[in-house]
């Protein structure tokens, strides 16, 4: 699996236009590839709760069920949607592929609709299920689609780091992503991104991604638990906090399960 992070893009929109050339670091794009080649487990299952937080602290609780497991070098990921009523048997189906000329497919299961919808790539921008996460947020960046520069050293947490600035190289990322440049924080001693920043294209807003608890469970660091701030100015319009429990990897999971079928069937 590949990921910035979890929970860490794409068919093109028109021409592809290239963006103002700047020089790709080559030391930038050693560490980028160190984050991808880490090892982050295979046939894991777990649960999530997620909190949504509006400007005024108040709070919506979701809780999920999560599968994930690698097909050769491609990840399939599901995700159920357990409470509250209103998103209950909410399905969320996920094929993120390596090759970076394929585009990722996502589906998302609306139970009140008995409907599967498939997220066309001018979607993958918009918000996932009301959080401050894009369904571009659920899949992988694709290490050529970006111009990687390291911008100085720093510690987090008591740990060295590398702060990397990441641009996009073509206008179609950024229209299917929403950022038009991303700040990323590796910690070292993992290869793993720890922290971000998102410029997002529309509306003046910065994104910000903190991993705020790690936790290494069967030799795989995880972020149990991911805080995510969508802020304008100095002020935070709205708030994500994702806890991660019963983490398992090694787990017997049939191929099968991930697919529209069982999608709609739910679990």
């Amino acid at each position: 699996m590949r990921r910035w992070f979890w929970i860490p893009l794409i068919m093109v929109l028109g021409p592809v236009l290239p963006l103002a050339v700047q020089a790709d670091d080559p030391k930038a794009r050693a560490i980028m590839q160190q984050v991808e080649d880490r090892d982050d487990g295979d046939h894991q299952t777990g649960e999530m709760q997620m909190r949504l937080i509006d400007r005024h602290g108040n709070e919506r609780l979701r809780q999920i069920r999560t599968f994930a497991m690698d097909k050769g070098e491609d990840t399939h990921r599901l995700m159920f949607f357990l409470h509250p009523a209103d998103v209950k048997d909410t399905g969320f189906l996920t094929y993120d592929y390596d090759d970076p000329d394929a585009d990722d497919d996502q589906w998302l299961y609306l139970p009140a609709l008995r409907k599967t919808k498939r997220i066309a790539t001018s979607d993958k921008s918009g918000s996932f299920m009301g959080s401050d996460l894009t369904y571009a947020d659920m899949t992988s960046r694709d290490l050529e689609d970006y111009d990687y520069t390291l911008k100085k050293e720093l510690t987090v947490r008591g740990h060295d780091a590398w702060l990397i600035e990441a641009l996009p190289r073509e206008k179609t990322v950024i229209a299917e992503t929403g950022y038009t440049k991303s700040l990323l924080i590796v910690r070292k001693d993992i290869d793993m991104v720890v922290r971000a920043v998102h410029w997002v294209k529309d509306g003046g807003y910065l994104k910000y991604v903190d991993a705020t608890r790690l936790e290494e469970i069967d030799g795989i660091w995880v972020a149990t638990e991911l805080k995510v701030a969508l802020k304008k100015g100095k002020q935070t319009v709205h708030r994500t906090v994702l806890n991660l429990e019963n983490v398992r990897f090694n787990q017997n999971l049939d191929p099968a399960m991930f697919s529209t079928r069982r999608l709609e069937k739910g679990l």
